[in-house]
Protein backbone atom coordinates (compact mmCIF):
# COMPACT_ATOMS: atom_id res chain seq x y z
CA UNK A 1 0.00 0.00 0.00
CA UNK A 2 2.72 2.08 1.12
CA UNK A 3 5.87 2.61 -1.03
CA UNK A 4 9.29 2.60 0.43
CA UNK A 5 10.08 6.44 0.74
CA UNK A 6 6.62 6.91 2.73
CA UNK A 7 7.53 3.95 4.70
CA UNK A 8 10.59 5.53 5.75
CA UNK A 9 8.79 8.59 6.84
CA UNK A 10 6.38 6.86 8.64
CA UNK A 11 8.74 5.03 10.53
CA UNK A 12 10.77 7.92 11.64
CA UNK A 13 7.04 9.39 13.28
CA UNK A 14 6.04 6.30 14.55
CA UNK A 15 9.16 6.35 17.24
CA UNK A 16 7.87 9.20 18.65
CA UNK A 17 5.14 6.83 19.49
CA UNK A 18 5.02 5.82 23.66
CA UNK A 19 2.13 4.39 24.20
CA UNK A 20 1.07 1.22 23.56
CA UNK A 21 -2.66 0.96 21.38
CA UNK A 22 -4.67 -1.14 18.94
CA UNK A 23 -6.01 -0.71 15.98
CA UNK A 24 -9.51 -2.15 15.60
CA UNK A 25 -10.69 -2.73 11.86
CA UNK A 26 -14.18 -3.43 10.83
CA UNK A 27 -13.66 -5.31 7.25
CA UNK A 28 -15.81 -6.58 4.51
CA UNK A 29 -15.09 -8.47 1.27
CA UNK A 30 -14.53 -5.70 -0.80
CA UNK A 31 -11.83 -4.13 -2.54
CA UNK A 32 -11.69 -1.08 -0.67
CA UNK A 33 -11.35 -3.22 2.85
CA UNK A 34 -8.71 -4.74 1.34
CA UNK A 35 -6.82 -1.93 0.44
CA UNK A 36 -7.78 -0.38 4.18
CA UNK A 37 -6.30 -3.85 5.38
CA UNK A 38 -2.91 -3.22 3.46
CA UNK A 39 -2.54 0.30 4.79
CA UNK A 40 -3.08 -0.52 8.23
CA UNK A 41 -0.46 -3.89 7.78
CA UNK A 42 2.13 -1.19 6.65
CA UNK A 43 1.59 0.70 9.65
CA UNK A 44 1.62 -2.07 12.79
CA UNK A 45 4.74 -3.66 10.61
CA UNK A 46 6.43 -0.03 11.74
CA UNK A 47 6.64 -0.33 15.14
CA UNK A 48 5.86 -2.83 17.79
CA UNK A 49 3.98 -0.02 19.91
CA UNK A 50 0.89 -1.14 17.74
CA UNK A 51 -1.53 -3.72 17.11
CA UNK A 52 -3.39 -4.77 14.44
CA UNK A 53 -7.12 -6.38 15.24
CA UNK A 54 -9.72 -7.35 12.47
CA UNK A 55 -12.87 -8.21 14.12
CA UNK A 56 -13.90 -5.03 14.61
CA UNK A 57 -18.18 -4.74 14.66
CA UNK A 58 -18.60 -0.75 12.88
CA UNK A 59 -21.40 -1.25 11.04
CA UNK A 60 -19.57 1.29 8.70
CA UNK A 61 -16.94 -0.67 6.16
CA UNK A 62 -14.34 -0.41 5.62
CA UNK A 63 -13.72 1.92 8.96
CA UNK A 64 -11.17 1.06 11.65
CA UNK A 65 -10.40 2.91 15.88
CA UNK A 66 -7.34 3.51 17.35
CA UNK A 67 -8.00 2.50 20.83
CA UNK A 68 -5.44 2.22 23.69
CA UNK A 69 -5.48 -1.13 25.85
CA UNK A 70 -9.22 -1.30 27.67
CA UNK A 71 -10.12 2.27 26.73
CA UNK A 72 -12.28 3.77 23.74
CA UNK A 73 -10.39 6.72 22.61
CA UNK A 74 -12.88 7.82 20.50
CA UNK A 75 -10.84 8.49 17.28
CA UNK A 76 -12.02 6.42 14.03
CA UNK A 77 -11.67 6.71 10.28
CA UNK A 78 -14.80 5.37 8.05
CA UNK A 79 -12.51 4.89 4.85
CA UNK A 80 -9.05 4.90 3.58
CA UNK A 81 -7.25 8.37 5.07
CA UNK A 82 -4.79 9.11 2.37
CA UNK A 83 -4.35 12.08 -0.17
CA UNK A 84 -5.09 15.04 2.27
CA UNK A 85 -5.98 12.86 4.71
CA UNK A 86 -2.79 11.22 5.27
CA UNK A 87 -1.62 13.24 7.61
CA UNK A 88 -4.62 13.77 9.66
CA UNK A 89 -4.08 9.49 9.99
CA UNK A 90 -0.23 10.18 11.13
CA UNK A 91 -1.05 12.89 13.78
CA UNK A 92 -3.73 10.98 15.19
CA UNK A 93 -1.29 7.60 15.43
CA UNK A 94 0.92 10.03 16.94
CA UNK A 95 -1.66 11.76 19.63
CA UNK A 96 -3.37 8.14 20.77
CA UNK A 97 0.16 7.04 20.98
CA UNK A 98 0.90 9.63 23.64
CA UNK A 99 2.74 12.11 21.71
CA UNK A 100 1.66 15.72 22.88
CA UNK A 101 0.22 18.28 20.50
CA UNK A 102 1.54 21.48 19.89
CA UNK A 103 -1.77 23.18 21.13
CA UNK A 104 -1.26 26.07 23.82
CA UNK A 105 -1.69 25.18 27.42
CA UNK A 106 -4.97 27.09 27.60
CA UNK A 107 -6.78 25.58 24.88
CA UNK A 108 -5.77 22.07 26.62
CA UNK A 109 -7.12 22.90 29.46
CA UNK A 110 -10.37 24.36 28.33
CA UNK A 111 -10.77 20.65 25.94
CA UNK A 112 -10.55 18.59 29.02
CA UNK A 113 -12.73 20.75 31.02
CA UNK A 114 -15.96 20.41 28.40
CA UNK A 115 -18.50 18.25 30.11
CA UNK A 116 -21.14 16.39 28.41
CA UNK A 117 -21.53 14.09 25.41
CA UNK A 118 -20.20 15.03 22.55
CA UNK A 119 -20.22 12.35 19.11
CA UNK A 120 -19.14 14.36 16.25
CA UNK A 121 -19.36 12.92 12.51
CA UNK A 122 -17.01 14.75 10.03
CA UNK A 123 -17.54 14.00 6.52
CA UNK A 124 -14.71 14.87 4.05
CA UNK A 125 -13.49 14.16 0.52
CA UNK A 126 -9.38 13.24 -0.39
CA UNK A 127 -9.23 16.01 -2.61
CA UNK A 128 -10.62 18.55 0.21
CA UNK A 129 -7.93 20.97 1.53
CA UNK A 130 -9.79 22.42 3.93
CA UNK A 131 -11.28 18.64 5.22
CA UNK A 132 -8.04 18.55 7.32
CA UNK A 133 -7.78 20.92 9.50
CA UNK A 134 -11.53 19.71 10.84
CA UNK A 135 -10.63 16.21 11.06
CA UNK A 136 -7.20 17.07 12.82
CA UNK A 137 -9.07 19.46 15.45
CA UNK A 138 -11.39 16.79 16.43
CA UNK A 139 -9.45 14.27 16.81
CA UNK A 140 -7.13 15.92 18.79
CA UNK A 141 -10.08 16.76 21.19
CA UNK A 142 -10.98 13.30 20.96
CA UNK A 143 -8.10 12.04 22.59
CA UNK A 144 -8.19 14.69 25.21
CA UNK A 145 -11.42 14.54 26.20
CA UNK A 146 -13.66 11.08 27.00
CA UNK A 147 -16.28 13.37 26.42
CA UNK A 148 -15.89 13.77 22.94
CA UNK A 149 -15.53 11.71 19.85
CA UNK A 150 -15.07 11.87 16.03
CA UNK A 151 -15.39 9.21 13.77
CA UNK A 152 -14.04 10.91 10.00
CA UNK A 153 -16.14 9.68 7.17
CA UNK A 154 -15.04 9.52 3.28
CA UNK A 155 -18.10 10.92 1.96
CA UNK A 156 -17.39 9.48 -2.16
CA UNK A 157 -16.44 6.02 -0.26
CA UNK A 158 -20.06 6.26 1.72
CA UNK A 159 -22.26 8.31 -0.73
CA UNK A 160 -25.63 6.47 -0.10
CA UNK A 161 -24.70 7.86 3.26
CA UNK A 162 -24.32 11.38 2.27
CA UNK A 163 -27.64 11.34 -0.11
CA UNK A 164 -29.41 10.08 2.59
CA UNK A 165 -28.33 13.27 4.45
CA UNK A 166 -27.92 15.32 1.58
CA UNK A 167 -24.28 16.23 2.10
CA UNK A 168 -23.78 18.62 -0.44
CA UNK A 169 -20.25 20.11 0.64
CA UNK A 170 -17.58 19.00 2.76
CA UNK A 171 -16.21 19.45 5.41
CA UNK A 172 -19.98 19.07 6.55
CA UNK A 173 -19.89 18.19 10.47
CA UNK A 174 -22.58 16.26 12.36
CA UNK A 175 -22.66 16.16 16.44
CA UNK A 176 -24.62 13.98 17.87
CA UNK A 177 -26.69 13.01 15.05
CA UNK A 178 -27.47 16.74 14.01
CA UNK A 179 -25.98 18.77 11.42
CA UNK A 180 -23.25 20.66 13.58
CA UNK A 181 -21.19 22.54 10.83
CA UNK A 182 -20.23 23.12 7.29
CA UNK A 183 -16.59 24.69 6.27
CA UNK A 184 -13.21 24.96 7.73
CA UNK A 185 -12.98 25.19 10.64
CA UNK A 186 -10.00 25.17 14.03
CA UNK A 187 -10.06 23.90 17.05
CA UNK A 188 -10.52 27.31 18.49
CA UNK A 189 -13.30 27.65 16.46
CA UNK A 190 -15.30 24.78 17.30
CA UNK A 191 -14.84 25.28 20.77
CA UNK A 192 -16.99 28.58 20.63
CA UNK A 193 -19.69 26.31 19.79
CA UNK A 194 -19.59 23.58 22.21
CA UNK A 195 -18.32 26.19 25.24
CA UNK A 196 -20.55 29.05 25.21
CA UNK A 197 -18.70 30.82 27.50
CA UNK A 198 -15.65 31.16 25.35
CA UNK A 199 -16.64 34.02 23.58
CA UNK A 200 -16.90 36.13 26.38
CA UNK A 201 -13.81 34.89 28.48
CA UNK A 202 -11.91 36.11 24.64
CA UNK A 203 -13.62 39.25 24.63
CA UNK A 204 -12.45 40.39 28.31
CA UNK A 205 -8.84 39.30 27.56
CA UNK A 206 -8.77 41.15 24.36
CA UNK A 207 -10.32 44.06 25.34
CA UNK A 208 -7.73 44.36 28.38
CA UNK A 209 -5.06 44.57 26.12
CA UNK A 210 -2.77 47.83 26.29
CA UNK A 211 -2.91 49.64 23.09
CA UNK A 212 -0.66 48.60 20.02
CA UNK A 213 1.29 50.83 17.98
CA UNK A 214 0.34 48.69 15.18
CA UNK A 215 -3.15 46.66 14.84
CA UNK A 216 -3.50 44.74 11.76
CA UNK A 217 -7.06 43.84 10.89
CA UNK A 218 -7.07 40.74 8.55
CA UNK A 219 -4.32 37.96 8.38
CA UNK A 220 -3.98 37.35 4.83
CA UNK A 221 -1.49 37.86 2.75
CA UNK A 222 -1.26 41.44 3.03
CA UNK A 223 -1.88 41.17 7.09
CA UNK A 224 0.88 38.75 7.51
CA UNK A 225 3.61 40.81 5.75
CA UNK A 226 2.21 43.81 8.00
CA UNK A 227 2.96 42.59 10.96
CA UNK A 228 5.89 40.78 10.35
CA UNK A 229 7.34 44.52 8.68
CA UNK A 230 5.89 46.10 11.79
CA UNK A 231 7.32 43.70 14.41
CA UNK A 232 10.72 43.72 13.01
CA UNK A 233 10.68 47.69 13.77
CA UNK A 234 10.61 46.65 17.64
CA UNK A 235 6.91 47.96 18.13
CA UNK A 236 4.36 46.43 19.71
CA UNK A 237 2.30 44.63 17.06
CA UNK A 238 -0.79 42.32 16.80
CA UNK A 239 -3.33 40.50 14.30
CA UNK A 240 -6.96 40.31 14.78
CA UNK A 241 -8.19 38.20 12.18
CA UNK A 242 -11.24 36.73 11.59
CA UNK A 243 -9.08 33.50 9.37
CA UNK A 244 -5.87 33.26 9.78
CA UNK A 245 -4.54 33.04 5.99
CA UNK A 246 -8.32 34.07 4.21
CA UNK A 247 -8.68 33.39 1.01
CA UNK A 248 -5.50 31.47 0.37
CA UNK A 249 -6.38 28.65 2.85
CA UNK A 250 -8.83 28.09 -0.22
CA UNK A 251 -6.69 27.75 -2.65
CA UNK A 252 -5.39 24.45 -4.53
CA UNK A 253 -2.31 25.20 -6.73
CA UNK A 254 -0.30 28.20 -6.73
CA UNK A 255 2.38 28.59 -9.15
CA UNK A 256 2.78 32.20 -9.36
CA UNK A 257 4.92 32.78 -6.19
CA UNK A 258 7.88 33.73 -7.50
CA UNK A 259 11.02 31.81 -6.24
CA UNK A 260 8.36 28.90 -5.56
CA UNK A 261 7.92 26.67 -8.27
CA UNK A 262 4.53 24.93 -6.99
CA UNK A 263 2.70 24.87 -3.48
CA UNK A 264 -0.60 24.58 -2.10
CA UNK A 265 -2.89 27.57 -0.23
CA UNK A 266 -3.08 25.87 3.00
CA UNK A 267 1.22 24.92 2.92
CA UNK A 268 1.63 28.40 2.38
CA UNK A 269 -0.56 29.81 5.28
CA UNK A 270 1.11 27.48 7.50
CA UNK A 271 4.30 28.92 6.51
CA UNK A 272 2.89 32.60 6.94
CA UNK A 273 1.95 31.50 10.25
CA UNK A 274 5.04 30.29 11.50
CA UNK A 275 7.09 33.44 10.08
CA UNK A 276 4.81 35.94 12.25
CA UNK A 277 5.24 33.53 14.88
CA UNK A 278 8.80 34.11 14.88
CA UNK A 279 8.43 37.72 15.94
CA UNK A 280 6.68 39.34 18.88
CA UNK A 281 3.00 39.53 16.96
CA UNK A 282 -0.33 39.26 19.25
CA UNK A 283 -2.27 36.84 16.97
CA UNK A 284 -6.02 36.71 17.87
CA UNK A 285 -7.54 34.50 15.33
CA UNK A 286 -11.36 34.09 14.74
CA UNK A 287 -11.91 37.58 15.54
CA UNK A 288 -14.81 39.32 13.14
CA UNK A 289 -13.97 43.44 13.30
CA UNK A 290 -17.68 45.22 13.00
CA UNK A 291 -16.84 48.39 13.29
CA UNK A 292 -13.86 51.30 13.40
CA UNK A 293 -13.86 53.54 15.13
CA UNK A 294 -11.39 56.46 13.85
CA UNK A 295 -9.79 58.57 16.84
CA UNK A 296 -10.97 62.14 17.71
CA UNK A 297 -7.94 63.92 17.46
CA UNK A 298 -4.63 63.34 15.43
CA UNK A 299 -1.94 61.57 17.34
CA UNK A 300 -5.15 60.07 19.57
CA UNK A 301 -5.89 55.97 19.10
CA UNK A 302 -8.16 54.54 17.37
CA UNK A 303 -10.69 51.44 18.19
CA UNK A 304 -11.42 48.12 16.03
CA UNK A 305 -15.05 46.68 17.89
CA UNK A 306 -15.57 43.01 17.16
CA UNK A 307 -18.81 40.78 17.22
CA UNK A 308 -17.90 39.34 20.04
CA UNK A 309 -18.01 42.40 21.72
CA UNK A 310 -14.16 42.74 22.27
CA UNK A 311 -12.40 46.34 21.10
CA UNK A 312 -8.80 46.88 20.83
CA UNK A 313 -7.10 50.13 20.69
CA UNK A 314 -4.23 51.47 18.28
CA UNK A 315 -1.82 54.34 17.53
CA UNK A 316 -2.10 52.94 13.67
CA UNK A 317 -4.39 50.58 12.21
CA UNK A 318 -4.13 48.63 9.11
CA UNK A 319 -7.26 47.25 7.08
CA UNK A 320 -6.12 43.76 5.09
CA UNK A 321 -9.71 42.11 5.67
CA UNK A 322 -9.48 40.64 1.87
CA UNK A 323 -12.17 39.03 -0.31
CA UNK A 324 -15.03 36.52 -0.77
CA UNK A 325 -16.42 34.48 -3.22
CA UNK A 326 -19.01 36.59 -5.25
CA UNK A 327 -22.14 35.07 -5.03
CA UNK A 328 -24.82 35.17 -7.91
CA UNK A 329 -27.36 36.99 -5.94
CA UNK A 330 -30.58 35.25 -7.65
CA UNK A 331 -33.47 33.49 -6.42
CA UNK A 332 -32.45 29.64 -4.61
CA UNK A 333 -29.09 30.46 -3.88
CA UNK A 334 -28.84 30.81 0.03
CA UNK A 335 -31.49 27.90 -0.22
CA UNK A 336 -29.23 25.76 -1.40
CA UNK A 337 -26.18 26.85 -0.43
CA UNK A 338 -23.78 23.34 0.51
CA UNK A 339 -27.41 21.94 -0.83
CA UNK A 340 -25.85 21.92 -3.77
CA UNK A 341 -25.01 25.60 -4.35
CA UNK A 342 -20.75 24.98 -3.78
CA UNK A 343 -17.56 27.00 -4.38
CA UNK A 344 -14.70 25.23 -3.94
CA UNK A 345 -14.48 22.53 -6.50
CA UNK A 346 -11.52 21.01 -5.39
CA UNK A 347 -13.19 20.30 -2.02
CA UNK A 348 -16.82 19.41 -3.13
CA UNK A 349 -15.85 18.23 -6.55
CA UNK A 350 -16.04 14.56 -5.53
CA UNK A 351 -19.38 14.27 -3.81
CA UNK A 352 -20.86 14.72 -7.40
CA UNK A 353 -19.45 11.68 -8.96
CA UNK A 354 -21.06 11.00 -11.41
CA UNK A 355 -23.73 13.56 -11.76
CA UNK A 356 -24.42 16.70 -13.62
CA UNK A 357 -23.42 20.32 -12.47
CA UNK A 358 -23.02 23.80 -14.08
CA UNK A 359 -20.20 25.95 -13.46
CA UNK A 360 -20.85 29.68 -13.18
CA UNK A 361 -18.31 32.42 -14.63
CA UNK A 362 -15.86 31.70 -18.07
CA UNK A 363 -12.75 32.96 -16.63
CA UNK A 364 -9.49 31.13 -15.69
CA UNK A 365 -11.17 30.18 -11.97
CA UNK A 366 -14.21 28.72 -13.98
CA UNK A 367 -12.34 27.02 -17.34
CA UNK A 368 -10.05 25.87 -14.21
CA UNK A 369 -13.18 24.42 -12.16
CA UNK A 370 -14.88 22.76 -14.86
CA UNK A 371 -11.79 21.44 -16.47
CA UNK A 372 -11.05 19.44 -12.98
CA UNK A 373 -14.79 18.49 -12.66
CA UNK A 374 -15.44 17.01 -16.53
CA UNK A 375 -13.03 13.91 -14.81
CA UNK A 376 -15.54 13.34 -12.22
CA UNK A 377 -18.92 14.16 -13.07
CA UNK A 378 -20.92 12.98 -15.74
CA UNK A 379 -21.32 16.02 -17.33
CA UNK A 380 -20.03 19.63 -16.92
CA UNK A 381 -22.13 22.65 -18.27
CA UNK A 382 -20.17 26.16 -18.18
CA UNK A 383 -21.85 29.12 -18.28
CA UNK A 384 -20.52 32.63 -19.44
CA UNK A 385 -22.66 36.15 -19.12
CA UNK A 386 -20.38 37.89 -22.26
CA UNK A 387 -20.37 36.05 -25.42
CA UNK A 388 -16.83 35.17 -25.03
CA UNK A 389 -14.62 33.55 -22.50
CA UNK A 390 -12.07 35.18 -20.33
CA UNK A 391 -9.84 32.78 -19.24
CA UNK A 392 -6.39 31.68 -20.90
CA UNK A 393 -6.03 30.76 -24.38
CA UNK A 394 -4.11 27.37 -23.07
CA UNK A 395 -7.23 26.74 -20.55
CA UNK A 396 -10.00 27.34 -23.05
CA UNK A 397 -8.19 25.21 -25.59
CA UNK A 398 -7.82 22.31 -22.96
CA UNK A 399 -11.78 22.58 -22.21
CA UNK A 400 -12.45 22.20 -25.63
CA UNK A 401 -10.92 19.00 -25.79
CA UNK A 402 -13.19 17.38 -23.45
CA UNK A 403 -16.52 15.39 -24.60
CA UNK A 404 -18.26 15.75 -21.53
CA UNK A 405 -18.50 19.78 -21.07
CA UNK A 406 -20.95 22.04 -22.79
CA UNK A 407 -19.98 25.80 -22.79
CA UNK A 408 -22.95 28.28 -22.75
CA UNK A 409 -22.09 31.71 -23.55
CA UNK A 410 -24.45 34.97 -23.54
CA UNK A 411 -26.27 33.55 -20.27
CA UNK A 412 -27.41 34.85 -16.95
CA UNK A 413 -27.86 32.59 -14.52
CA UNK A 414 -31.66 33.49 -13.17
CA UNK A 415 -32.75 31.34 -10.74
CA UNK A 416 -31.65 27.90 -8.69
CA UNK A 417 -33.85 25.68 -8.35
CA UNK A 418 -34.47 23.01 -5.71
CA UNK A 419 -36.97 20.52 -4.49
CA UNK A 420 -36.70 21.81 -0.82
CA UNK A 421 -33.70 19.77 0.10
CA UNK A 422 -31.00 19.40 -2.94
CA UNK A 423 -30.19 21.70 -6.14
CA UNK A 424 -32.53 20.04 -9.14
CA UNK A 425 -31.55 22.46 -11.81
CA UNK A 426 -30.91 26.21 -12.57
CA UNK A 427 -33.18 28.53 -14.87
CA UNK A 428 -30.82 31.20 -17.26
CA UNK A 429 -31.47 33.79 -20.12
CA UNK A 430 -29.84 33.93 -23.57
CA UNK A 431 -28.89 37.28 -23.13
CA UNK A 432 -29.07 37.09 -27.02
CA UNK A 433 -32.72 36.09 -27.31
CA UNK A 434 -33.72 36.75 -24.28
CA UNK A 435 -35.38 33.14 -23.73
CA UNK A 436 -35.07 31.25 -20.41
CA UNK A 437 -33.81 27.86 -20.63
CA UNK A 438 -33.83 25.28 -17.46
CA UNK A 439 -30.85 23.03 -17.15
CA UNK A 440 -31.24 19.77 -15.12
CA UNK A 441 -28.28 19.04 -12.84
CA UNK A 442 -27.17 18.56 -9.45
CA UNK A 443 -24.52 20.84 -8.62
CA UNK A 444 -23.99 24.31 -9.25
CA UNK A 445 -20.13 25.73 -8.87
CA UNK A 446 -20.10 29.67 -8.13
CA UNK A 447 -16.75 31.09 -9.52
CA UNK A 448 -17.49 34.75 -10.66
CA UNK A 449 -14.61 36.86 -8.81
CA UNK A 450 -14.66 38.32 -5.09
CA UNK A 451 -16.02 40.90 -2.97
CA UNK A 452 -14.09 42.94 -0.52
CA UNK A 453 -14.75 42.61 3.00
CA UNK A 454 -15.37 46.33 3.89
CA UNK A 455 -18.82 46.13 4.88
CA UNK A 456 -18.51 46.75 8.36
CA UNK A 457 -15.98 50.16 7.28
CA UNK A 458 -19.09 51.63 5.23
CA UNK A 459 -19.18 55.25 7.03
CA UNK A 460 -15.76 55.38 8.01
CA UNK A 461 -13.10 55.04 5.05
CA UNK A 462 -13.46 56.28 1.88
CA UNK A 463 -14.36 53.46 -0.10
CA UNK A 464 -15.22 53.33 -4.12
CA UNK A 465 -18.51 51.81 -6.06
CA UNK A 466 -17.56 48.25 -5.44
CA UNK A 467 -17.04 48.52 -2.28
CA UNK A 468 -13.04 48.69 -1.94
CA UNK A 469 -10.77 50.99 -0.10
CA UNK A 470 -9.42 53.56 -1.32
CA UNK A 471 -5.65 54.05 -0.73
CA UNK A 472 -2.73 56.13 -2.09
CA UNK A 473 0.66 55.05 -3.28
CA UNK A 474 1.63 54.58 0.21
CA UNK A 475 -1.04 52.68 1.62
CA UNK A 476 -2.96 55.37 3.10
CA UNK A 477 -6.82 55.80 3.24
CA UNK A 478 -8.64 58.78 3.92
CA UNK A 479 -7.95 58.78 7.84
CA UNK A 480 -4.33 59.91 9.34
CA UNK A 481 -3.15 56.24 11.00
CA UNK A 482 -5.48 54.04 9.26
CA UNK A 483 -4.24 52.14 6.45
CA UNK A 484 -4.76 49.26 3.89
CA UNK A 485 -3.34 46.12 2.02
CA UNK A 486 -4.45 43.50 -0.29
CA UNK A 487 -7.43 42.44 -2.18
CA UNK A 488 -10.08 44.80 -0.01
CA UNK A 489 -8.37 47.98 -1.69
CA UNK A 490 -8.22 49.78 -5.02
CA UNK A 491 -4.92 48.07 -5.85
CA UNK A 492 -5.44 46.35 -8.90
CA UNK A 493 -4.78 42.36 -10.00
CA UNK A 494 -5.60 40.65 -6.86
CA UNK A 495 -3.12 37.92 -6.37
CA UNK A 496 -0.75 36.71 -3.74
CA UNK A 497 2.52 38.13 -4.40
CA UNK A 498 1.11 41.67 -4.89
CA UNK A 499 -0.83 41.70 -1.55
CA UNK A 500 2.17 41.02 0.29
CA UNK A 501 4.06 43.47 -1.24
CA UNK A 502 1.40 45.90 -0.33
CA UNK A 503 1.03 44.53 3.23
CA UNK A 504 5.06 45.28 3.70
CA UNK A 505 4.24 48.87 2.10
CA UNK A 506 1.37 50.03 4.46
CA UNK A 507 3.50 48.83 7.51
CA UNK A 508 6.52 50.79 6.45
CA UNK A 509 4.05 53.55 5.98
CA UNK A 510 2.46 52.91 9.10
CA UNK A 511 5.89 52.98 10.93
CA UNK A 512 6.32 56.31 9.03
CA UNK A 513 3.36 57.78 10.34
CA UNK A 514 4.21 57.06 14.29
CA UNK A 515 7.15 58.48 14.04
CA UNK A 516 6.17 61.90 12.71
CA UNK A 517 3.37 61.88 15.02
CA UNK A 518 4.71 60.18 18.04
Amino acid sequence: MLDANLKAQLKAYLEKVTLPFEIVASLDDGAKSQELLGLLQDIVGLTDKITLKTDGSDARRPSFALNRPGEDTGVAFAGIPMGHEFTSLVLALLQVGGHPSKLDADTIAQIKSIEGKFEFETYFSLSCQNCPDVVQALNLMAVLNPNIRNVSIDGALFQEEVERRQIMAVPSIYLNGEVFASGRMEVKEILAKIDTGAANRDAEKMSAKDAFDVLVVGGGPAGASAAIYAARKGIRTAIAAERFGGQVLDTMAIENFISVKETEGPKLVRALEEHVKEYEVDVMNLQRASALVPASSEGGLHEVKFENGASLKAKTVILSTGARWREMGVPGEQEYKAKGVCFCPHCDGPLFKGKRVAVIGGGNSGVEAAIDLAGIVAHVTLLEFADTLRADAVLQKKLGSLPNVTVIKSAQTTEVKGDGQKVTGLVYKDRTTEELHTVELEGIFVQIGLLPNSDWLKGTVELNRFGEIIVDAKGATNIPGVFAAGDVTTVPYKQIVIAMGEGSKASLSAFDHLIRHS
